[in-house]
């Protein structure tokens, strides 16, 4: 699709074809590192969500997750939130420890950004670092009703996973980062990209800043 976009007339059959000539082969990682600790006696919300990915408009659906960079320093912890609706990541952390503070940044500069309405709700996995009281008190606090995944169950926050998937898959695979900060960097540099640039199936093909774009523009013309 982006091929198509450039004016190029190509079809997968023939980017597969090219692949094969030029022994382009695509990359996977073995190496994981568990990032959800749901072995804790903290609350536990219920699965509000329920694997309905579609939102209407703007935050009304979010969902979080923290993933993990290797570095020759350690591991670079990312956390994001993401609007459902468009898809748009609308904040994030790094850090180089999986702690509670991570999360609870990410959520902070979403809400600093974007001024959710009440009920807003937002979805994550049953990790410690959601189910904390202070992750808590600030999703009270800006009347966002909290959502859980099932014990175990990815698949209940797909959308996360899926991002977590095209970043490393078309960006970080292969690469090799001598420090946390390059490897910052690069996430950032990805993040940016993605909201701006990545063409979205789920969006038709657009970026999710393109789809928002577009559905304010509709909202206008409808209060024209």
């Amino acid at each position: 699709m982006e091929l198509k976009e450039a004016g190029l007339d190509v079809g997968e059959r023939r980017v597969g074809r090219l692949m094969r000539i030029n022994k382009i082969k695509p990359v996977r990682t073995r190496r994981h590192k568990v990032t959800t600790d749901s072995n804790h006696h903290l609350g536990v919300a219920a699965n509000w969500l329920d694997g309905d990915f579609v939102a209407d408009a703007p935050n009304r659906k979010w969902a979080g997750d923290i993933t993990y960079v290797w570095t020759s320093e350690g591991w670079l912890y990312l956390a994001v939130i993401l609007d459902l609706h468009s898809r748009r990541v609308v904040g994030w952390a790094v850090s180089d420890r999986m702690k509670k503070d991570l999360a609870i940044r990410a959520l902070d500069m979403a809400v600093r950004l974007r001024n959710p309405p009440e009920g807003c709700l937002f979805h994550s996995d049953r990790g410690s670092q959601y189910a904390s009281d202070n992750m808590q008190q600030l999703l009270r606090q800006n009347n966002i009703l909290c959502s859980m995944s099932r014990k175990g169950n990815c698949w209940d926050n797909a959308p996360t996973e899926s991002l977590w998937g095209r970043m490393k898959v078309g960006r970080l695979y292969g690469q090799k980062f001598a420090t946390r900060r390059d490897a910052m960097d690069e996430v950032i540099d990805w993040l940016t990209f993605y909201n701006h640039s990545r063409l979205h199936s789920t969006l038709g093909y657009i970026s999710p800043m393109q789809f928002e774009q577009r559905w304010h523009a509709k909202q206008q013309l409808k209060a024209a």
